[in-house]
């Protein structure tokens, strides 16, 4: 089955409670095909977390919104001081994972409210089962070796979303994240073009320590 990136709805779903997850942001960025949108999450108030094929040119993050496509006064538009894709992302779409450090004058990095807020990141010992439900249903590995053959890694991806259901990521949900129990364990990478699932994520537990890495090289205060 063919891939292609989950890059704005949840086929099925339901909207959410205004600013039930006050963790999400919504990117918007120029690339060569012109402008396109993706999803991200706070991790701290300097640091958005969302997929490496994310990445585009004058990246602009909005926080705080329940409608993009109103003004709201709970939203906070903040531009990309440095995106950070991992190392070792490829076409495969491996390690589809991208820190972007928001910029850091008083003014320009998150303030965190009722509306915006940071959600955590999984220990080294997280343990996501099959069945599991999450913000979807975690499914075996073989449910997306069937769809996407050598595309998928169990090492570093999650299989996600029952094929049984109408529930899946789709379009413009890519970088956003797989949340089970208030912790963020995965980030939209890709999915078949019809939409249906499964859906293949990014396993953040993976990466833990590159994004401790990259954070901690970046103090919190004090930064230009």
């Amino acid at each position: 089955m063919d891939r292609t990136f989950l890059s704005g709805k949840i086929i099925g779903g339901r909207v959410t409670e205004p600013h039930s997850h006050p963790y999400m942001a919504y990117l918007q960025f120029q690339t060569t095909m012109g402008i396109r949108h993706c999803g991200g999450f706070l991790v701290r108030e300097d640091f958005v977390l969302t997929a490496a094929h994310c990445w585009g040119r004058s990246i602009n993050v909005t926080l705080g919104a329940h409608n993009i496509k109103e003004k709201e006064r709970t939203q906070q538009i903040i531009s990309e001081r440095k995106a950070i894709p991992h190392p070792y992302f490829n076409s495969k779409l491996s390690n589809d994972i991208m820190l972007l450090q928001v910029r850091m004058t008083t003014s320009l990095k998150a303030k965190l409210t009722d509306e915006v807020n940071l959600i955590k990141l999984p220990s080294g010992d997280s343990q996501l089962t099959p069945g599991m439900v999450c913000t979807l249903e975690i499914q075996k590995d073989k449910e997306c070796l069937n769809h996407f053959r050598k595309s998928f890694n169990s090492t570093i991806q999650i299989c996600v979303g029952n094929p049984k259901e109408k529930n899946n990521s789709f379009l413009k949900d890519s970088g956003g994240p797989f949340v089970c129990n208030n912790v963020a364990q995965g980030i939209v990478s890709f999915g078949s073009e019809s939409g249906t699932p499964p859906s293949v994520y990014t396993r953040i537990s993976v990466f833990r320590l590159w994004i401790k890495k990259i954070m901690r090289s970046v103090k919190l205060q004090g930064q230009n």
